[in-house]
This record gives C-alpha cells, sequence and structure tokens, in this order.
C-alpha cells in the first residue's frame, strides 16, 4: 500500500526553528499537508479537529511534554492506532524504553536529515 503523500501529518514542538526543519523536510518528503503545533494542547486541539495520518512530537516540551502527549492520543478512541514518531536530543535507553511502553512507533534522535526522518517513516507507513 502506498503512503498517501496528500494525509495530514501533525509536528509537534515547542522550538519554531526546529518546527520549520521538520516542515521543510517533509516537504521535500513530498508530504503536502503538514500542520504545526507549538505544544501538546494545541495538538491535541488540531487532533480533535480532523484527521491526522501521522503525528512527529518531540519529547521536551512544557507544559505537556511529548511522552504525555503520546499518552493522551494513545489513551483515545480516535486516535490510539495513529503513527506517532517521538524526536529527541536524549537517546538514554531508558527513554525509548518508557516511549516504547506508552505506544510509541518509532524514535528520532537529533540530530538528524532528511534520509533519516524518511526510514523511520517509511518503518511506521510503508514505503513511499
Amino acid at each position: 500500500m502506498a503512503v498517501d503523500m496528500k494525509m495530514n501529518v501533525l509536528i509537534v514542538d515547542d522550538y519554531r526553528t526546529m518546527l520549520r526543519i521538520i516542515h521543510n523536510l517533509l516537504k521535500q518528503l513530498g508530504f503536502e499537508n503538514v500542520d504545526e503545533a507549538t505544544d501538546g494542547s494545541t495538538a491535541l486541539q488540531k487532533l480533535s479537529e480532523k484527521p491526522f495520518g501521522l503525528i512527529i512530537s518531540d519529547w521536551n516540551m512544557e507544559p505537556m511534554s511529548g511522552l504525555d502527549l503520546l499518552k493522551q492520543v494513545r489513551a483515545t478512541p480516535e486516535t490510539q492506532s495513529l503513527p506517532f514518531i517521538m524526536v529527541t536530543a536524549e537517546s538514554k535507553t531508558d527513554n525509548v524504553l518508557v516511549a516504547k511502553q506508552a505506544g510509541v512507533s518509532n524514535y528520532i534522535v537529533k540530530p538528524f536529515n532528511a534520509e533519516t526522518l524518511k526510514l523511520k517513516i517509511q518503518s511506521v507507513l510503508g514505503a513511499f
């Protein structure tokens, strides 16, 4: 099954520069509908307004962390199976395990490039 490049992708990061970088990488990869949120609460609001096919979220955010956002997404029937990629600057094994237990689909450690992002997205959505 081919990945729908028109699907809505939500990127969540409280650092606007990172939002811009991920947004640009997704556009380079061919994704057409990229939405942004600067915190978990805004992300949850956007998730309730329209369907998304993928969430890419930073781990370290205030007041709601990416992990808390992930737990909320997994606890909501409409979004519980939504592919969710966590982005973090920390590669601690404990963090990876906690994210896996919470239901993360995949994990990206900063810094990363378009190829890494593409491979992680392919691992959760399939080839495109």
